[in-house]
């Protein structure tokens, strides 16, 4: 098991690298039950966001899983289930 845990703060981190940030949405703010769309952040910047976040953490992201997290926090949750899942099984 992996003792790394992703949070909000490295999700809005990597969303302002890759695929910037919306002035008019307050990434800092509570965002983690808001939906992507609403926050500014399509399909296209969310798969960038999966690439890097596969990346940095070196774990694989099914697309469509990473399609369903509608949210800041089902994203922050799905990778976490990634990064605790058990490797080489």
């Amino acid at each position: 098991m992996s003792e790394q845990e992703f949070t909000l703060a490295d999700l809005t981190r990597i969303l302002r690298e890759g695929a910037g940030a919306d002035e008019s949405v307050d990434l800092d703010g509570d965002i983690l039950d808001r939906e992507f769309e609403e926050l500014g952040y399509e399909s296209l910047a969310l798969l960038e966001t999966g690439g890097r976040i596969e990346r940095e953490y070196g774990i694989s992201l099914d697309d469509s899983l990473l399609s369903e997290a509608r949210t800041p926090r089902m994203l922050v949750d799905l990778v976490n289930a990634h990064l605790l899942a058990p490797r080489g099984v």
